[in-house]
């Protein structure tokens, strides 16, 4: 069997140039008049500086055993999901899991409300990102009758005391609330509509939540005033300009934690095992994936 070439340094430095992992595009944006905005080399500048920082947080969490529960509400298209997306971008998804549960089924409205929730917690070591929580049943439920009165009543009273039993078990609960102006947020739908990769994004109830956006604004603000509690505060990020409003959350969630860099010394690579007489199967063997490029 032919022995592949071996590649000289140039060669080499130049494919691991090619493949090395960079940070996504900045969101493009055509934002209001009166948002801020910062430049595209920033924004790249400071997430990969924050990047690391969250790897060292998550090192920390890990080693003490923390239990960290992030949810992520927010207005149709105030880019949570980009956000989320963001947030896990360099973290060990073993340890980092971001939950998105569906429309909840026959067997599980029987259930306690936040039995389907509780499945998803955090154990020791461990970060679970909500997109969307518990909180469904204050907003989309509510304006949308998809709860009974006695049911969304019932949410508001046990919600305070079902986080404060979270957080008295060792869990470190962070509630975000991504505001988005309704001149943004109509400038995002019609891009979805436009944009064939984005269209899935946008479903009936994103266009219901356009025409009841006073009934959101009014279940959003009851919702405020029953669960900001001192345990685990609502903190709402200005999610005008995507770029500020990634930064802005990962910042803050850092300083939430006072965590120590636990970067092990340098790793060693041992010797690769030699052949020991190992001759490889013929190539001719194996089904490869067609090179098309």
């Amino acid at each position: 069997m032919a022995k592949a070439k071996s590649k000289t340094k140039a060669q080499q430095d130049q494919e691991d140039q090619d493949l090395a992992p960079v940070w996504p595009d900045p969101p493009v944006e055509s934002l209001g008049g009166t948002a801020k905005t910062i430049s595209g080399g920033h924004y790249l500048k400071e997430l990969a500086r924050l990047q690391v920082e969250l790897v060292k947080c998550q090192e920390w969490i890990k080693a003490r055993g923390l239990k960290v529960v992030i949810l992520f509400e927010g207005r149709d298209a105030a880019g949570k999901g980009g956000a989320i997306k963001t947030f896990t971008l360099s973290l060990n998804p073993r340890y980092a899991r971001v939950a998105a549960l569906p429309a909840p089924s026959e067997r599980e409205r029987s259930q306690w409300y936040f039995q389907r929730y509780a499945e998803y917690l955090p154990g020791a070591g461990e970060m679970v990102l909500f997109d969307r929580s518990w909180y469904n049943r204050a907003g989309v439920e509510r304006v949308m009758g998809f709860c009974t009165n006695d049911e969304y009543e019932e949410f508001m009273r046990s919600c305070p005391e079902f986080e404060r039993m979270l957080v008295r078990s060792g869990i470190l609960i962070v509630k975000y609330w991504f505001s988005v102006s309704d001149e943004e947020q109509e400038r995002r739908f019609l891009a979805r509509i436009d944009d064939p990769t984005k269209r899935w994004k946008l479903s009936p109830m994103d266009l219901q939540s356009r025409a009841r956006w006073v009934e959101y604004s009014m279940a959003k603000d009851e919702m405020f005033s029953h669960t900001d509690i001192k345990q685990a505060p609502w903190y709402v990020v200005d999610a005008d300009d995507k770029k500020r409003a990634r930064l802005n959350v990962i910042h803050h969630f850092l300083s939430l934690i006072p965590y120590e860099d636990l970067t092990p010394e340098p790793i060693v690579l041992p010797p690769r095992q030699s052949d020991r007489g190992y001759v490889r199967p013929p190539k001719t063997d194996q089904t490869f994936v067609p090179e098309v490029y």
